[in-house]
C-alpha cells in the first residue's frame, strides 16, 4: 500500500480532489468539477501533464468522479498504479459525536445524516460524496475527517452556551467550531517553526479567508474557538456577520416583518464585508478602500477591530502565549490586515515587523521582531494534506 490518498471534498454543486501524498503533502494532481447539475459544467484537471479544462454538462456528482478518474487515466497519474491507501473525504459537521476522523460504514452514514439539520448546506452534499465513491472504489477504505472534530476538546465552560440546559441536552446547542482541519495544520506546523513539541506551544491561529475562524490552541488542542452551533458566529467574515445581539432576529421580525428565513439569509449571505462595503472580495475591497471608498473603510476597520478584540480574549484564555498565527486566502496575503489587527500589542509581547510583513513572499515565515516575545507567523494551510494524513492514520491504526 502507498502513502497516496485521494482528497474529496464535495459541495452542493461541486467536487474537488486532489491525489496527495500524506507522508509529504506533495499533490501529484487535483482538480475541481463545478456548476453539476446546470446545462454547462466545468471541469479542471492539474497533473503532470498541466493544466486541462473542459466545458461541459455533469448531471451528478458521480459524473463528476467519473470525469476525475478519467483525467487520472488521460492526464496522469494513472490511479491503477498507485495502490491508493484510502479515500479521504471532508465532512463538514461531526457534532459531538466525532472527535476524530473515522473509517466509513453504514453507522457513520446514519449518524452524519441524524447531523444534517446542524449543517443542512453542507453534510448532505458530503455524504452525496461518500456515497459516490463508495460506489466507484468499493475496494478502497474510505474515511471521514470532520471540520468539527478538532473542536472537541474544548472544555465545557467554553462550548456550553448559558441558555437553558435542556436545549443543550435535547436539541444539541452548543459550540462545535469549523475549519478544524486547518486550525490543526497550522498549530502543527507552527510548533515546527518554533522548533517546540506541539504538546508544549500555545497558539492563537487566525483563518481568515471568506470564512473566517480563530481559535486558542493550548498543547496542540483547542480550547476555544470562535465560530459556534453554526459558522455564522465570530469574526467578520465575506458574507457571514459574526458576532451579533442575539436579540436582532426577533427585532427584525417583529418590527420590520421578516421571517425567520430572510434573516438566515442576509445573515448568511448578505452580511459580513459585503453588508457593508457591497464587496466580499477582499482584493475588491483593497482597491475600493485605497481609492477612498467610506464604505469599504469601515468594513475593513469593523473586520480588524474584531480579530484584533479576539487576539486579547484568546491571550487571556491561554494565559501565555507563543505564537499568533495567520493563515488562508486573507491571512495569508494581506499585509494591511495583520498589521491592523496587531500593531500597538507591544505591551502584550507582540511586535510585528513591517519590513517583513510588507515582503511580498510565500510559504510560511515569521513576521515579528527577532525580540517579540510572543511570535507571528504566516503559515499557508493545508487542509488537503491534513485530510490525507489524518486519513492514513485511521487506516493504519
Amino acid at each position: 500500500m502507498s502513502d497516496h490518498v485521494l482528497v474529496i471534498n464535495t459541495g452542493s454543486s461541486s467536487l474537488k480532489y486532489s491525489l496527495v501524498d500524506a507522508r509529504t503533502g506533495e499533490a501529484a494532481a487535483s482538480g475541481l468539477a463545478e456548476r453539476i447539475g446546470e446545462r454547462q459544467g466545468r471541469h479542471l484537471h492539474r497533473g503532470p501533464d498541466g493544466e486541462t479544462e473542459t466545458t461541459r454538462s455533469i448531471p451528478g456528482h458521480e459524473d463528476a468522479l467519473r470525469l476525475a478518474i478519467d483525467a487520472f487515466e488521460s492526464h496522469g497519474p494513472s490511479l491503477d498504479g498507485l495502490d491508493l491507501a484510502a479515500v479521504g473525504h471532508r465532512v463538514v459537521h461531526g457534532g459531538s459525536r466525532f472527535s476524530a476522523s473515522a473509517l466509513i460504514d453504514d453507522a457513520l452514514i446514519a449518524e452524519v445524516t441524524e447531523l444534517v439539520p446542524l449543517a443542512p448546506l453542507h453534510n448532505p452534499a458530503n455524504l452525496e460524496g461518500i456515497r459516490v465513491a463508495l460506489r466507484l472504489f468499493p475496494d478502497l477504505p474510505q474515511v471521514a475527517v470532520f471540520d468539527t472534530a478538532f473542536h472537541q476538546s474544548l472544555p465545557p465552560q467554553a462550548y456550553t452556551y448559558a441558555v437553558p440546559l435542556a436545549w443543550l441536552e435535547d436539541h444539541g446547542i452548543r459550540r462545535y467550531g469549523f475549519h478544524g482541519t486547518s486550525h490543526a495544520f497550522v498549530s502543527q506546523e507552527t510548533a515546527l517553526l518554533l522548533e517546540r513539541d506541539p504538546a508544549e506551544t500555545n497558539t492563537i491561529v487566525l483563518h481568515l479567508g471568506n470564512g473566517c475562524s480563530a481559535s486558542a490552541v493550548r498543547g496542540g488542542r483547542s480550547v476555544e474557538t470562535s465560530m459556534g452551533l453554526t459558522p455564522l458566529e465570530g469574526l467578520v467574515m465575506g458574507t457571514r456577520s459574526g458576532d451579533l445581539d442575539p436579540a436582532i432576529p426577533a427585532y427584525l421580525m417583529r418590527e420590520v416583518g421578516l421571517s425567520a428565513e430572510d434573516i438566515d439569509l442576509a445573515l448568511n449571505s448578505a452580511s459580513g464585508l459585503k453588508g457593508l462595503a457591497g464587496e466580499n472580495d477582499f482584493r475588491e475591497l483593497e482597491r475600493l478602500r485605497a481609492s477612498g471608498d467610506e464604505h469599504a473603510g469601515l468594513a475593513f476597520d469593523v473586520y480588524c477591530h474584531r480579530i484584533r478584540k479576539y487576539v486579547g480574549a484568546y491571550y487571556a484564555v491561554l494565559e501565555t502565549v507563543d505564537a499568533v498565527v495567520f493563515t488562508a486566502g486573507v491571512g495569508e496575503h494581506s499585509a494591511e490586515v495583520r498589521a491592523a489587527s496587531l500593531n500597538g500589542l507591544e505591551r502584550l509581547g507582540i511586535c510585528i515587523d513591517n519590513d517583513r510583513n510588507n515582503e511580498p513572499a510565500t510559504g510560511a515565515r515569521r513576521i515579528s521582531t527577532d525580540d517579540s516575545e510572543v511570535a507571528v507567523f504566516v503559515v499557508p494551510t493545508n487542509e488537503e494534506w491534513q485530510i490525507a494524513r489524518e486519513a492514513l492514520g485511521v487506516v493504519l491504526a
